[in-house]
């Protein structure tokens, strides 16, 4: 795979697509919807998320957490196909990218958006870097919750009017809730080395069993929300739909509760970042319809 691709971790970007799906479909509901914002976010998204696969790269690297015991992909920093300097550019021009998708948006949608994008890209940089990585410190998935669920949800629709219905924020919940599992997976299979680097992840401090029992939680968390959200009359009843993918869970937590290697795991990882896409397409469906 192209080493500047693999840094990317193309696995994981569907994680930003989901939320814009949901926050678009809204927007298309209540008739405000319009295309050149739409592709802005939608790029917009993927460049910060890239931006923060990059940074975690680098600072994994750096912080020696990526080395050749790890289980997961290949890192392009730590095996040395890209040099700690190109990464850092990398970095800065897709974060660059993202800022000048930021500019249309903030003219074209109000200053709000200005807070928006300076506040996820500096969640984006810190998860890893900073003197306080909070990825380090057991918060990764709290801040996925928030800034992949919440944010980049209600976000998306306040782009096309200024008005977040709760529709919008129950789908970001939803994602945000699924979000949190890949990063949760992705620990999971990386906790024996990150303990060895001194990064304590959420993983690391709650012990590979009831990780386990974390991700389970979560996964079924999301589809609960959906239930409840449509007793509730937060989503449309059609939003129901996506209970159909529900079934594609029971595989990935069966996985993630009886292997340990890092191939079934890295499978388990695209599944959930697949099983995220799906619901939020089939909630967004329901929106629509």
């Amino acid at each position: 795979m192209n080493p500047w691709l693999m840094a990317a971790r193309p696995a994981t970007l569907l994680a930003s697509i989901a939320p814009v799906l949901i926050g678009t479909a809204s927007a298309w509901r209540d008739d405000v919807f319009a295309l050149l914002p739409f592709v802005v976010v939608l790029l917009s998204a993927l460049a910060i998320q890239i931006g923060v696969n990059f940074a975690n790269d680098l600072a994994d690297a750096a912080r020696g957490a990526d080395t050749e015991a790890r289980i997961g992909p290949q890192r392009a920093v730590a095996s040395g196909v890209i040099t700690p300097r190109d990464m850092r550019r990398g970095m800065f021009i897709v974060f660059g990218i993202a800022g000048l998708g930021g500019i249309y948006l903030i003219w074209y949608a109000g200053w709000p958006i200005f807070v928006i994008g300076v506040v996820s890209i500096i969640a984006a940089l810190g998860y890893t870097n900073g003197p306080i990585p909070y990825g380090y410190y057991g918060l990764g998935e709290l801040f996925v919750f928030i800034f992949f669920g919440l944010v980049a949800t209600a976000g998306t629709r306040y782009v096309f009017s200024d008005s977040v219905p709760a529709a919008v924020w129950a789908g970001g919940i939803v994602m945000g809730l699924l979000a949190a599992a890949i990063l949760e997976v992705n620990n999971i299979r990386d906790i024996d080395t990150d303990r060895d680097a001194t990064k304590r992840t959420l993983a690391v401090m709650l012990g590979r069993q009831r990780a386990r029992k974390l991700y389970a939680a979560t996964i079924i968390a999301a589809f609960v929300t959906i239930i409840l959200s449509v007793g509730v009359g937060a989503l449309p009843g059609m939003s129901l739909m996506a209970l159909v993918v529900a079934p594609l869970g029971v595989p990935l937590v069966t996985t993630v509760f009886t292997e340990t290697a890092g191939p079934p795991l890295i499978g388990v990882l695209k599944g959930t970042a697949q099983l995220q896409l799906f619901t939020g397409l089939f909630i967004a469906l329901g929106m629509v319809f």
